[in-house]
């Protein structure tokens, strides 16, 4: 038969307790949009069928890139505008080794926000 072992006193240190307790927050869930959600909610507002919807934005997306390909910008009124940049040959360095390395001259994409846009989303104090 196992005996029960007596446990040891422990010295009676001081116990923190909150005073000030914070109210639990609401947490908020973010969903993004997606592209069915999207082409579903256009083609509900412009009383289109969905495939037309789908078209419009297919099409939106192929002109922008031929466009930015070629004049180097593309404008989406009261959205912004896709413009094409050079980047500069650099030097880099390997963040694991520390040792420099050459990065070469890139062509880089770049969305520019509307004034408009961002004084909606974003407004200024």
């Amino acid at each position: 038969m196992a005996t029960k072992k007596a446990s040891a006193k422990k010295s009676a240190a001081p116990v923190a307790t909150k005073t000030n307790t914070v109210p639990a927050k609401k947490t908020v869930i973010i969903r993004k949009m997606t592209k069915s959600e999207l082409v579903r909610l256009v083609a509900e507002k412009m009383e289109l069928t969905t495939r037309q919807s789908a078209a419009f934005f297919d099409l939106l997306a192929s002109t922008a890139i031929q466009e930015t390909k070629k004049n180097g910008e593309f404008t989406i009124p009261g959205l912004g505008k896709l413009v094409k940049a050079q980047r500069a040959a650099r030097l880099g360095r390997n963040p694991q080794t520390g040792e420099s390395i050459k990065i070469k001259a890139k062509t880089a994409i770049k969305f520019r926000v509307a004034k408009a846009a961002k004084d909606a989303i974003a407004p200024t104090k």
